[in-house]
């Protein structure tokens, strides 16, 4: 019992910790330890049917990041110091018979092949009938990038937990930081598209003022 305390009180003490760090310390870098311990915590973030929606880019190419400067407004300092910095991937081909999701359930979920065209019914239903998701292209990507927020938010508190700073990022242009990444070959044919971004480091200073957030009361209500 009293582990389960500590254990609380230890996660709860994270997300206080944790805030959208403005300014990183550029002399201070992620141990590779550490940094895989936070990409483990992606990898294992839950997805719909399991079908993993997204690829994790690590921009540390001194190069790239200075052209996502000029094209990631909110991203810019994050850039400049932070020791590690993710874009967020979402996958467009997750349709029901897409040759990923084939893939996906033999070689990574290892479904037997009986079972193989009963998945693939019941996802077409999900998607067809449940969540309209075949209406465009779009509504797929959309699917896939409010999951790639899953991984975030674990990859975030997992840094949190060994007192590694992170900043969440929706600060940029799509169009131009699609473009770039395309030029650069790093879409997969248009099999990817970026869907959030995310900086790790250490902060250089501490924050002007303590975390505010609504009283519970506010923001639950139990029916």
């Amino acid at each position: 019992m009293l582990n389960t305390v500590i254990k609380k009180q230890e996660i709860l003490e994270a997300f206080q910790f944790r805030f959208a760090t403005k300014e990183y310390d550029e002399s201070k870098k992620i141990s590779e330890d550490d940094f895989n311990f936070i990409l483990e915590a992606g990898r294992l973030s839950p997805s719909s049917y399991g079908f993993e929606p997204w690829k994790f880019l690590i921009i540390q190419s001194p190069e790239l990041r200075q052209r996502l400067m000029k094209i990631a407004s909110g991203a810019e300092r994050q850039l400049r110091g932070a020791s590690h910095f993710v874009i967020i991937l979402a996958r467009t081909d997750v349709r029901y018979d897409s040759e990923y999701i084939i893939n996906h359930i033999k070689s990574v979920q290892k479904m037997p092949d009986e079972f193989l065209e009963m998945l693939v019914g019941s996802l077409k239903g999900f998607q067809e009938n449940k969540l309209k998701l075949l209406e465009n292209e779009r509504t797929l990507f959309d699917w896939s990038s409010k999951q790639t927020y899953i991984a975030l938010a674990n990859m975030l508190t997992a840094a949190a937990q060994i007192g590694i700073d992170s900043t969440p990022i929706e600060g940029f242009n799509f169009d131009d930081v699609h473009s770039l990444l395309e030029s650069e070959d790093l879409l997969e044919n248009g099999k990817l598209k970026p869907s959030v971004m995310a900086a790790f480091g250490y902060r250089k200073e501490e924050p002007r003022r303590p975390k505010t957030r609504k009283n519970l009361d506010e923001i639950v209500q139990w029916v």
